[in-house]
């Protein structure tokens, strides 16, 4: 994180390390339970630590963990990764235009600790690209802000996990505190009829398809909200409403 120095000198960098410390707990101890449940399930130490530092994506990593130990294909152990990872295409999407000021490398490095919480924080406090370079560069201090405090939490309480995973037993379910987490900051963007349909879409075909192999079942839940929101969008951009553009 050594080029964040640029940003720390701005007040928008602290207001994100702000932002992300009041769900930092529930991001450790749902890394912490990631660690545990690495070496619980036959990873070695070693390759724990390896998994958290350049996967870093805790979903992927606890789906692509009991298909590793049991041998599963590559492709296969890839292909769920990618599933369940599918969200961070739309994220890239919609983050790109703030970034491409950037050098390559500083995107790169932006969207590798880029996370869920350090996404909606930064989309809620920012709706609209900066039309200056000081403003997109108070935007980028506020994102890595966020980031610092979501990358220390993650890495720090999964190491701990993985060097503690002998003594706290994964029955204790501490990881369910990072699913109250995204579900409360998930509410606090509920801010219009468009969204609360756009999650309530996504909640009920995700619950739905939750059956399908590789986490398929994300990506039902993306693409049915996708269609359900752009179908809802096009049938009102005619009359007075809400457009796509507050969604």
């Amino acid at each position: 994180m050594f080029f964040l120095r640029e940003h720390w000198v701005r007040d928008e960098f602290w207001e994100g390390v702000r932002d992300q410390g009041n769900v930092a707990m529930g991001i450790a101890a749902w890394a912490l339970m990631t660690g545990v449940a690495m070496v619980q399930s036959g990873l070695s130490v070693a390759e724990a630590v390896l998994m958290t530092l350049i996967v870093y994506a805790g979903s992927a990593q606890l789906a692509a963990v009991p298909m590793i130990v049991s041998g599963t294909p590559m492709w296969v152990i890839l292909a769920a990764a990618f599933c369940v990872n599918l969200r961070f295409v739309v994220f890239s999407a919609h983050l790109r235009p703030y970034l491409m000021h950037l050098p390559r490398w500083e995107r790169l490095v932006s969207g590798y600790v880029t996370g869920d919480l350090s996404y909606v924080f930064f989309s809620r406090r920012y709706p609209h690209v900066g039309s200056t370079p000081d403003e997109l560069g108070r935007q980028q201090a506020y994102l890595m802000g966020n980031c610092a405090v979501n990358y220390v939490a993650w890495i720090s309480a999964s190491m701990l996990g993985i060097a503690l995973a002998n003594v706290i037993p994964l029955s204790w379910g501490l990881g369910f505190a990072g699913i109250l987490a995204l579900l409360g900051v998930l509410c606090s963007l509920a801010t219009s009829r468009l969204r609360v349909v756009s999650a309530g879409v996504a909640g009920a075909a995700a619950v739905a398809a939750w059956a399908l192999p590789l986490k398929l079942n994300i990506l039902v839940a993306i693409a049915s909200a996708v269609a359900i929101c752009l179908t809802i969008d096009k049938l009102r951009s005619g009359g007075p409403g809400e457009g796509g553009h507050h969604a």
